[in-house]
């Protein structure tokens, strides 16, 4: 679609959806200095504040790029002595983890030059201040504005996943990495040969895969290893859950955090599936269910009409024929782990995320559609939403108000304590800035018309 073919109609929806998607934003760390006399609010969070947007009285509290200033880190400690509460990480026995991988994965995960237009890395989707995911889209948005129908997931302790993206349609980050870099809606590279091309000829690599691989260049293979590296330092452990838990200090939570744990491994059944070992707590088990969100928004009936927001404290209510006849795509119905196997009793089943650093990481679910953890509670409280695939784990579970307060607050517990070392390195990182020198077809000094 031409920007000149749009209508005025198309522009005023669009700029509306968005900033519905963006004022549902939630941040979750309160405002506090740290030992430093850092600012807590200038470290995590959008940079563009939207607490309140929905009032008329909202005014502008955007954070000062100034003061995200970063700090680069030696990623290796996450690694090579795994936080309290995370086991030792499994490294492939053909991809060791080593300084010179990891900082050439860093230096990849953050360069926008590795998109098809030099715009999109993949921190802009997987944003380090917003947990290393996007506080501000309910499903990510790819290059020049084009859709995805799933949320951002956190990179936090991905190394620990055994099935990658929300359908587990991968199961090694090496081979992860190949579906963003490529998919026409994220980075839109047309092949891999293109990307290794590309890498080939921007000066700021050069050597850089040869000392990390033995003298092997930019491949397939050593662009998924170096970025896999990078990603597998990305562990926070040792959060206040961690050192009451396993580190027996019965101080480090409040009692409605400790009830919150009984609840948890107790009556609202979370530890089903979020699980927590004697030794360790990854808070997933690795595996996918049928919750019945999946099953309601795919085979749920579509409102006449959608509340939207135009500006702090100004909505209308648009026809659903309007939002429908404006979008680039028709809505796809997503059915999961179907799309996979194409077994029919696969449908609607996502992965269980890990709960490690959940109060950073919002909204919540496969798409997005939660934008606080007490709505999210809120519908496992429900049992889910009845199907014939509902997963026999779900039930309604009774939690009184106050004990899903109970239940939110322990689940606010569980933030590492190395996460402003792993965003400050994220700040620190080079973002990949277009230069005269690297490949772009604008840099050409003689122009062919053929």
């Amino acid at each position: 679609m031409k920007f000149s073919s749009l209508t005025p109609r198309y522009w005023v929806i669009s700029l509306a959806v968005c900033c519905v998607l963006v004022s549902t934003s939630t941040i979750l760390i309160a405002s506090s200095d740290n030992d430093d006399g850092v600012n807590k609010e200038a470290i995590f969070g959008p940079g563009d504040r939207k607490h309140g947007y929905d009032q008329e009285t909202y005014v502008t509290n955007s954070l000062s790029v100034t003061a995200r200033t970063g700090k680069q880190a030696d990623l290796l400690q996450f690694v090579e002595q795994a936080p309290l509460g995370l086991p030792e990480m499994v490294i492939p026995d053909d991809n060791p983890i080593t300084e010179e991988k990891v900082s050439l994965g860093r230096r990849l995960f953050f360069d926008r030059r590795l998109s098809l237009n030099d715009t999109f890395s993949c921190a802009i989707c997987h944003i380090p201040e917003q947990g290393f995911a996007n506080n501000e889209l309910a499903t990510a948005i790819g290059l020049e504005g084009r859709s995805v129908k799933r949320n951002s997931p956190t990179m936090y302790n991905v190394g620990y996943y055994s099935v990658f993206f929300h359908d587990a349609r991968e199961d090694s980050l090496e081979q992860q990495v190949w579906s963003p870099l490529l998919a026409r809606n994220e980075m839109a590279n047309p092949s891999i040969g293109y990307v290794i091309n590309k890498i080939k000829r921007i000066e700021e690599y050069e050597g850089l895969f040869e000392a990390a691989f033995d003298g092997k260049g930019p491949t397939m293979e050593t662009v998924g290893m170096a970025l896999a590296s990078y990603q597998r330092t990305l562990n926070s452990g040792n959060s206040r859950f961690d050192q009451w838990y396993y580190g027996k200090q019965q101080d480090a939570l409040t009692e409605d955090e400790k009830e919150g744990f009984r609840l948890f491994t107790g009556k609202a059944k979370c530890s089903a599936c979020h699980l927590i070992n004697e030794e360790y707590a990854l808070f997933t088990d690795n595996q996918l269910h049928n919750t019945g969100h999946g099953y309601s928004v795919s085979m749920g009936k579509t409102p006449e009409k959608t509340r939207v927001q135009l500006a702090p404290g100004v909505f209308v209510n648009v026809d659903a024929e309007i939002i429908d006849s404006v979008r680039q795509t028709p809505k796809q119905n997503d059915v999961g782990l179907y799309t996979i196997t194409q077994n029919p009793f696969d449908r609607w089943k996502f992965r269980t995320p890990i709960l490690r650093n959940v109060a950073l990481t919002a909204p919540y679910m496969h798409d997005g559609a939660f934008t606080s953890l007490r709505k999210v509670v809120e519908f496992y409280n429900k049992g889910g939403v009845p199907n014939e695939l509902l997963s026999p784990l779900i039930t309604p579970l009774n939690l009184t108000d106050k004990e899903m307060d109970q239940l939110v607050a322990f689940m606010r517990s569980l933030t590492g304590d190395n996460i402003e070392i792993l965003v400050a390195d994220g700040f620190a990182a080079p973002i990949g800035d277009i230069r005269s020198h690297d490949p772009n077809w604008a840099h050409d000094t003689e122009f062919k018309v053929e």
